[in-house]
Parts: structure tokens; C-alpha cells; sequence
């Protein structure tokens, strides 16, 4: 897995020279009036002259007296209105690095200057880093199939700083990401549960991180009825057979810390008896963000090896199939935790898959010192409709009170992996209410989410009861902080969940939040 190697530059005259080892230089900047190199703004101006577009849209400016005579200006506009924030600067980069890298430059160098001084431009270069490296990635299959080289040519990219950027955490961070996006981004064949598992058992080869992955068949029929009735109809295909796969990262040293994550890995979502229609079953290969972004930050952690911290994820890959075995609206399915659940909607499977996931961190969570659990998916169109881009942070009352939700939405902004932290309200609970003494709790409506009230909260109240986390919540002997994350609509930049590119969201997020970036 190769991605552009990150490389710290501290003088400016040398690196911009035509001397040095970089073929181009990308310039990010509100503007060039303010520019405190010469070379770059005497080169900018000459070419204004001549071309009004100069400072108004990212433009190749050929200059013979720049590292590989390139120059490419990316303008951000402005930074310093109340909603603008420092992912002008990674949408700037994304735009340079296409331009530079269709221009010929394999090894450009990176220049941002000229934003705010203030908290919230703190990383500006690093998330310009993560933004270039965004736009470079190309599908697994695309890599597999045609030469790596030719299509991600890039090979290095140089940051300037004045000080020292830690580059290893950067590249372990960036690691994380492309190992999510390879995995969420991929056709529902080449990731298929077994694959999926075999990827991430590639993926951890020779580190740190130990992988256990179930695929016995009656192991997972008793110890994940909800999981197993989701991939019911799948298992009569032996190439599409669910898979849970369990990671955990152990850190050197007393560990402070213990994290417990689900992801929800759906490689296909056809919606089972509740059928896709309508052209809205595209894209559905990549219903395994959730599950894609819990393997790829386990990978930061496992390039980054911070102390004092365990991490324990169960990844749920199983494919939603429709057919004479799939699970069907109205079954009461009793859950890992005990709780009977009657079947709302085949098409909101992510939930079950989920519950009893949680379930089995929630025995592990018990006994662990500061725990705190997460399940990430891409669950809800409501939550893409509600937060558009962002991730939706649910709290149950212990997470509130340790304002995780709070913490992650603080520093994702700093990162440029933006959250909105979501209340989790009694309606969400009511709404999900047993309506007969045959079951506990109902999974779902039988309508979208998009068009139902609180669409993307009431999901966890389900998640809650579920696992049994409802009974580890802020007014119990041994509170369980819950913070359910629904990537929906931040999974995949511009929202088109079939063609555009997987983000890694909230991977970024987590890392600058548990690794200490």
C-alpha cells in the first residue's frame, strides 16, 4: 500500500529554487499581495499581467526559476469570515495537486502561507497534506488491474514548515485513511466478507495488532443471531458468507485508556425482502464505510504505536442478499444481549448488525479501565440530510457528560474532519417502544429515514437497548460512555455514495483526538 511519502522542507529559498530536488511548487494562499518570498510573488504578478484568472482559480504558471519551472497558484479565498474554515485549504489542494500531478510533477513541494492565526489554522499544511493525498487515491480495482505507477505517479510531496512536522504520524494517519478507502471504495465482489476479512488480515500482517476473524458457521448463528439473520440469505454462497473480524491494539506501557469499536461493514445492501428500488441500490457496495474507517484507524494506531491506550473493534462483514432465506419484516430475532427484537424494515440491517457487535464490547467494556464505546456506519440517509457533510455524533447520557461527542466535533474542526454532536432524547426511545408483549423492542419503521422525524437518532436509542448499553448509562453502578457515529453523509466526498471518493471519515477525527497528532 503506497501513498505519497511526506517530507519536511524548512528553507523556503532552497526548496522553491530550480536547483532542488522538487519538480513543482504548490502555493496555497488567500492571496499573493502579502507574500513574503519574492521569487514566488514577482512570478505571480508577471503573470497576472497577462491572464486576469491569476488569484481568482488555481492556475499552472510556468517559470523557469522555480523548481521544475512549475508553479501552481491555488487561491483559497477567504479564511477569516465566521464560517469559513481550514478545509478551503485541503479543497485548494486537491485542485493543485490534480493540476500538478496531469502537469508532469512527481515530487512537488507544498507551500501554504497567509492564513488566520488563530486555532482554527493550526494543522492548515497537514490537512492540505490529507486533501492532496484525498485526490490522488485510486480504486483498489483501478490498482490492481493496471499499473500503480502509472496511475498514482505521485510519489513524494514536500511540506514546508518552519518548524518540524512530525511526518511519521502523518504518513501513519494517511496510512489509516487509504486502507479505509480501499476497503469502503471497493465493488461488492473483490470485497465480499471473506475478502474483506482476507484484506484486513493483509492489512495487519506483522504488526502490532492482533486479528481473530469468525467465520464458523454456527459460532456466528449463536454468538450474532441479529448479524446472522441479516447475512441468512448470503450464506448458501460460499463467497458471500459473513465474517466478523476482531481487532485489537494493545499499547506499550500501564494502559489509561480502553476504546470499544463496531463498524458496520454491509458489502452489499440490496435491502433484503424490503427491496432497493428506484435506482437507489447503486452505490450500496460501499454500505461498509463504517466498518472500512474502524480497520483504518486501528492501522494509524498500529503505524503510530501510542502508549497507554487499548482498542478493541469487531467489524461486522455481511452482505444484505435478497432471496427464499432472507429475513423478512415482523421476525422476532433475540439479540446477543438477550433482547427480543421484532424486524421493523430488512433495509435498516446496518442496526442489527451493530447490536450485537456492542453486545460483545459491552462484556469486555465492563471491566475496563476509562472505557468508552463507538459504533460507526454509514446508517441513515437522514443523518447526509441533516448534517450534510459532517459526521453525526450521538451521545448516550454517559458520553454527554464526558462531552465526547463535544471533544471529537472541537478537533475534527482543527482537522478538517469535521462533526455535529446529536442528542439522543426520550421520542428517540418511545419511537422504538416494544407495541406487544411478544418483543422488546421494534428495529425500525417501515418508511426512509429521510423523511422521518429524528431519522438519525432514534437508531441508537435501537443500538442502545439492543446491546444492552441501555442499562450502562449514566444512572448506572458502572456507566458505559456510547457515542454512536453515522457517516452517511461524510463517508464519500460530494455524496455520490456509487462514483465519488470514500473520505475515511472520521478517521482523521479519532486519530488527533486518541493519538495525539
Amino acid at each position: 500500500m503506497t501513498f505519497p511519502q511526506a517530507k519536511n522542507e524548512s528553507n523556503i529559498d532552497k526548496a522553491i529554487s530550480s536547483g532542488s530536488d522538487w519538480d513543482a511548487v504548490i502555493l496555497i494562499a488567500q492571496d499573493h499581495q502579502h507574500l513574503n518570498n519574492l521569487t514566488l510573488k514577482e512570478t505571480i504578478a508577471s503573470h497576472q499581467r497577462i491572464d486576469a484568472r491569476v488569484g481568482k482559480e488555481c492556475m499552472l504558471l510556468i517559470a523557469s526559476g522555480i523548481a521544475g519551472g512549475r508553479l501552481v497558484y491555488a487561491p483559497t479565498g477567504p479564511l477569516d469570515r465566521g464560517f469559513d474554515d481550514v478545509r478551503r485549504v485541503s479543497d485548494a489542494a486537491k485542485k493543485a495537486i490534480v493540476m500538478a500531478r496531469d502537469a508532469g510533477s512527481r515530487n512537488p513541494l507544498l507551500v501554504v502561507c497567509g492564513v488566520p492565526e488563530d486555532q482554527g489554522y493550526t494543522h492548515a499544511l497537514e490537512v492540505a497534506y490529507f486533501g492532496a493525498c484525498q485526490a490522488l487515491w485510486q480504486p483498489l480495482e483501478a490498482r490492481e488491474a493496471l499499473n500503480e505507477e502509472d496511475i498514482e505517479p505521485v510519489k513524494s510531496i514536500g511540506l514546508y514548515a518552519k518548524g518540524k512536522l512530525d511526518m511519521d504520524a502523518l504518513e501513519a494517519v494517511e496510512s489509516g485513511r487509504r486502507l479505509a478507502r480501499d476497503l469502503c471504495g471497493t465493488e461488492p465482489e473483490r470485497m465480499s466478507p471473506p475478502r474483506f476479512a482476507e484484506y484486513c488480515e493483509q492489512a495487519f500482517e506483522g504488526s502490532s495488532v492482533k486479528v481473530e476473524v469468525v467465520s464458523d458457521d454456527a459460532t456466528l448463528r449463536k454468538d450474532y443471531p441479529l448479524l446472522y439473520a441479516v447475512g441468512r440469505c448470503s450464506v448458501h454462497t460460499p463467497r458471500h458468507q459473513p465474517r466478523v473480524i476482531r481487532l485489537e491494539y494493545t499499547g506499550e506501557g500501564e494502559i489509561l485508556q480502553n476504546l470499544f469499536f463496531a463498524g458496520k461493514g454491509i458489502t452489499y445492501d440490496t435491502g433484503g425482502a424490503d427491496l432497493k428500488t428506484g435506482g437507489h441500490m447503486a452505490g450500496m457496495s460501499r454500505d461498509k464505510g463504517g466498518a472500512a474507517a474502524v480497520a483504518g484507524f486501528v492501522q494509524c494506531l498500529a503505524r503510530c504505536q501510542p502508549k497507554g491506550i487499548r482498542v478493541v473493534a469487531e467489524i461486522g462483514a455481511v452482505r444484505n442478499s435478497i432471496g427464499s432465506d432472507a429475513f423478512v419484516a415482523d421476525e422476532i430475532i433475540t439479540s446477543h444481549a438477550g433482547v427480543r427484537v421484532r424486524i421493523g424494515n430488512t433495509d435498516a440491517e446496518g442496526r442489527l448488525v451493530l447490536a450485537d457487535l456492542l453486545s460483545h464490547l459491552r462484556e469486555q467494556a465492563k471491566e475496563a479501565i476509562d472505557p468508552t464505546l463507538f459504533s460507526v456506519a454509514t446508517l441513515t440517509g437522514h443523518a447526509a440530510m441533516a448534517y450534510g457533510p459532517y459526521t453525526a455524533y450521538v451521545e448516550n447520557g454517559a458520553a454527554r457528560e464526558h462531552h465526547c461527542g463535544d471533544k471529537l466535533a472541537n478537533i475534527g474542526d482543527i482537522w478538517g474532519d469535521p462533526g455535529e454532536v446529536s442528542r439522543s432524547r426520550k421520542e428517540d426511545f418511545d419511537f422504538v417502544r416494544p407495541r406487544t408483549k411478544a418483543d422488546d423492542v421494534l428495529s425500525s419503521n417501515n418508511g426512509p429515514s429521510s423523511t422521518t422525524a429524528r431519522g438519525h437518532q432514534f437508531p441508537m436509542a435501537f443500538l442502545s437497548i439492543a446491546s444492552g448499553l441501555i442499562n450502562h448509562d449514566s444512572n448506572a453502578d458502572k456507566p458505559l460512555p456510547y457515542v454512536h457515529m453515522d457517516i452517511a453523509g461524510s463517508g464519500v466526498d460530494a455524496g455520490d455514495w456509487q462514483h465519488d471518493t470514500p473520505t475515511g471519515a472520521p478517521v482523521v477525527a479519532l486519530a488527533a483526538r486518541y493519538m495525539g497528532l
